[in-house]
């Protein structure tokens, strides 16, 4: 397959995944795939991603419920990055209960500011 031959993994034999929601181009989260996370993705038309701190393939939203439906995936220029733009199903794509990975923004001085708010608790999710 063309795009697995393309990808230029690092010395772990990963490579980064930004995901975004395919509707209003929210980043949602930034996750590592291997050469076998991506493949199952492109089975599944799911996210699958390698925990690095597991060591484990993780279905997106197996626990949760929020699954992402891959909706388009391109590589960039270099190879070494992936854009997955998917259909976010369920509540929220972080952990945490956000929307989103990225709900803290930099704002004067440094300090973080954060934007929204959890869309479900995190401790009635994941027990």
């Amino acid at each position: 397959m063309e795009l697995l031959k393309s990808l230029k993994l690092d010395e772990k034999g990963l490579i980064p995944a930004v995901v975004q929601d395919a509707r209003d181009g929210t980043v949602l989260m930034v996750a590592y795939m291997n050469r076998e996370s991506l493949r199952r993705t492109l089975r599944l038309k799911k996210s699958v991603f390698w925990s690095r701190s597991r060591k484990s393939y993780w279905l997106k939203g197996e626990r949760s419920g929020s699954i992402q439906r891959v909706k388009e995936i391109r590589l960039d220029c270099d190879g070494d990055c992936l854009v997955i733009q998917v259909d976010q199903i369920g509540r929220a794509a972080c952990h945490t209960g956000h929307r989103s990975c990225f709900y803290r923004k930099a704002v004067r001085g440094g300090r973080l500011k954060i934007v929204g708010r959890p869309l479900f608790d995190p401790k009635k999710v994941y027990r």
